[in-house]
């Protein structure tokens, strides 16, 4: 039995000769998000909102998301990110922020302000200044 030849669909990738596939979710329910996907929107947003405060320190700001370190031997603890001065870069490990975090409460509220802190204290770092002062604003209980 002959097979027809395969067509490439701009949805999905052609799997066992079936394409145009849909999503898990169906057309009418939005995509479902990856816990990276969740993590990588809460860095961005966070970026953005930083960046908007701060626009000459940050003009050539630029965030990586990576899951793990890669720590040399002998270090003791894990990083949940680094800081390259000279390129302006933050690098946040997720894995670690993600799982290694001590959480009062495990929701998705409170893994978002981990995620947000983890950006405000390594922006702070590559800036020279405290997290605390980056948006005094926005921790200010009226």
């Amino acid at each position: 039995m002959a097979r027809a030849p395969r067509t490439p669909s701009a949805r999905a990738r052609a799997r066992h000769g079936r394409t145009g596939r849909s999503p898990v979710t169906g057309p009418h329910l939005p995509l479902a998000h990856t816990r990276r996907d969740l993590f990588e929107t809460a860095v961005q947003s966070t970026a953005d909102y930083l960046v908007d405060l701060w626009p000459d320190d940050l003009a050539t700001l630029r965030i990586d998301v990576t899951p793990m370190p890669d720590q040399p031997l002998g270090v003791r603890g894990v990083a949940r990110w680094r800081v390259v001065p000279e390129q302006s870069l933050v690098v946040l490990f997720r894995i670690p922020i993600e799982r290694m975090s001590r959480l009062h409460r495990d929701d998705d509220w409170h893994r978002r302000l981990m995620v947000e802190s983890c950006v405000f204290r390594a922006v702070g770092e590559l800036i020279g200044k405290d997290p605390w002062d980056l948006a005094p604003e926005r921790f200010r209980h009226w």
